[in-house]
């Protein structure tokens, strides 16, 4: 039995979750976020509580279960607080602009680099060494900030690159003559 999928959704007020069917609908002040329903699982939405149970008491649908669980309470948190996420840019001459729906990153290439934000994403520049990723879908706000990452990930001799702020670049140290 999974004990995350034991665990019950409490709704904040201003979340209105919706059992269909095809799949469960989330809708709150940061957007509205749909997930297609799995046949191992049933949805029960209360007043203020949705709870997940497997179709039958089986280890696979009780992990089905646990998984669809997580998943709605990343909706519902989505859609009423946002996810956040921060990059640091380390190196000389490394320099990053929003403007609108587009990143224009200085990475030390020949060439500037233009990063199209997906719909639903909203990219912020606080400085030009950082970069703030945001939005109501933790999945995307996570994948964006990987893509963004994957230009010039940290290299481990100067750290130089561009890192997630909470990421530990693990120093090497270089070869020494004899």
């Amino acid at each position: 039995m999974s004990r995350v999928a034991k665990k019950e959704i409490a709704i904040p007020a201003g979340v209105q979750v919706a059992v269909a069917d095809n799949g469960v609908t989330v809708k709150g002040g940061k957007g509205t976020l749909t997930l297609p329903l799995n046949r191992m699982v049933k949805v029960v939405s209360e007043a203020s509580v949705v709870r997940i149970e497997p179709e039958r008491e089986t280890t696979e649908q009780w992990m089905m279960a646990g998984t669809f669980r997580a998943l709605v309470n990343n909706m519902v948190v989505g859609v009423s607080a946002g996810f956040r996420r921060k990059l640091d840019m380390v190196g000389v001459g490394y320099r990053a602009q929003a403007k609108g729906g587009v990143l224009n990153l200085s990475l030390g290439f020949s060439h500037p680099i233009e990063y199209q934000a997906p719909e639903g994403i909203t990219i912020e520049t606080p400085s030009q060494t950082e970069i703030l990723i945001s939005g109501c879908d933790k999945q995307k706000v996570g994948q964006v900030a990987a893509e963004i990452r994957a230009y010039r990930p940290p290299e481990p001799y100067k750290g130089k690159g561009v890192k997630y702020s909470d990421e530990i670049v693990v120093r090497k140290e270089t070869k020494k003559k004899k």
